[in-house]
């Protein structure tokens, strides 16, 4: 006992701060496009884009976030290299369209206690391990108040992973109807945010978290990483306490 305590304290705390906005390397950030004219007649980021997250609307180059799965095919096809990496993570999209600021909650603790709830409604897997890191001793968001719980009926927002399958859409449907209200929904990954990897509805998919729940947070990536994870449950404690206030301070 005695030297399995001096090697903790010796360790120290191994968990990582919240106390800067997280930038990537290149190879792993959001995309920046540059200005140029040529890009009214080429389309070949266009054509390369698996999900359709690039649109070429009069020469002007835009990024649908909550498609992109970061591949850099687009970086790849284009031909004068005016597509690149910055060092700054997935964004975290409000249901306005709007990016969230993280660099306000980069010092900030959750308002107060948060019960997570998730659920695959049809996902590869890679969001749901990605959550599960959020735990570790590394990102440990469980000092910010954050905990997981079991049951949706002691769940404050439930983390939906996967585009949503015809054969989960009932327990999607069902756990949400079970949390108490207010609550929160946050659609985790690109699959969850706008399901275009798998192409548009079909026999097996209903398609994005947002057609079939209301969704308060979108967090695209494939998958997003623990500490953009942790950035947006932060917010969303903030957020659900603005729904309890506005409720009159209580939940019925």
């Amino acid at each position: 006992m005695y030297n399995l305590l001096k090697i903790i304290f010796k360790t120290g705390d191994v968990s990582e701060p919240l106390c800067e906005v997280p930038k990537y390397p290149h190879s792993q950030g959001q995309l920046h496009i540059a200005e140029d004219e040529s890009c009214a007649a080429c389309k070949r980021c266009v054509q390369a884009c698996p999900t359709a997250a690039l649109s070429n609307a009069g020469g002007q180059l835009a990024i649908d976030y909550k498609k992109c799965i970061f591949c850099a095919a687009c970086l790849d096809a284009c031909p004068r290299e005016l597509i690149f990496r910055t060092n700054l993570d997935t964004p975290i999209i409000l249901p306005d369209g709007e990016f969230l600021d993280i660099s306000k909650y980069s010092k900030q603790k959750t308002a107060g206690s948060l019960h997570v709830r998730h659920l695959d409604a049809g996902s590869c897997n890679a969001c749901d391990f990605e959550m599960s890191a959020t735990l570790n001793p590394y990102y440990d968001v469980q000092r910010f108040g954050v905990d997981f719980v079991a049951s949706p009926r002691h769940a404050d927002i439930v983390m939906v992973t996967g585009m949503v399958t015809r054969n989960l859409l009932q327990a999607v449907q069902e756990t949400f109807i079970s949390m108490p209200r207010p609550s929160l929904v946050m659609a985790v990954g690109t699959c969850a945010c706008s399901s275009n990897l798998y192409g548009a509805e079909n026999y097996a998919q209903m398609g994005a978290v947002d057609e079939v729940l209301p969704v308060d947070i979108y967090l695209p990536g494939c998958p997003p990483t623990p500490k953009m994870m942790a950035y947006a449950l932060i917010y969303a404690s903030e957020l659900l306490q603005k729904k309890i206030n506005a409720n009159g301070g209580t939940r019925p």
